[in-house]
């Protein structure tokens, strides 16, 4: 189904472009399980799909410690602001992410730490 992933050279990595895509995509509907399915679902020598899964697992981590940070904050309604803040943000990096993973690219999302 799919080829080991191989650098072309131009910052792409050969590997399906399509489970590297949906695996930052799942994360909008199925925040956590979406890429660790896809992370599961990898073949052990698609490092596409592998890579990309883990840098959108690691960033629902880091947005899941915002919402509870927030949370917290909303007791002082600093927090009430920053909910919608992080949701457009996750949004729009999401996307971002899902563009680049369809080129081929894998995508690290900013400040975002290697956890997994």
């Amino acid at each position: 189904m799919s080829t080991p992933a191989t650098d072309t050279g131009d910052g792409r990595v050969d590997g399906d472009t399509t489970l590297a895509a949906l695996s930052h995509a799942s994360a909008l509907f199925a925040s956590f399980l979406g890429p660790i399915l896809f992370l599961i679902l990898a073949d052990d020598d698609d490092e596409l799909v592998t890579q990309n899964a883990k840098n959108s697992l690691n960033f629902q981590i880091v947005v899941f410690a915002a919402l509870m940070l927030a949370a917290v904050l909303s007791f002082v309604f600093v927090g009430l602001l920053l909910f919608p803040i992080i949701a457009v943000v996750d949004l729009v990096l999401v996307l971002l992410a899902t563009v680049k993973a369809n080129d081929g690219q894998v995508y690290s999302y900013p400040f975002t730490p290697d956890i997994v």
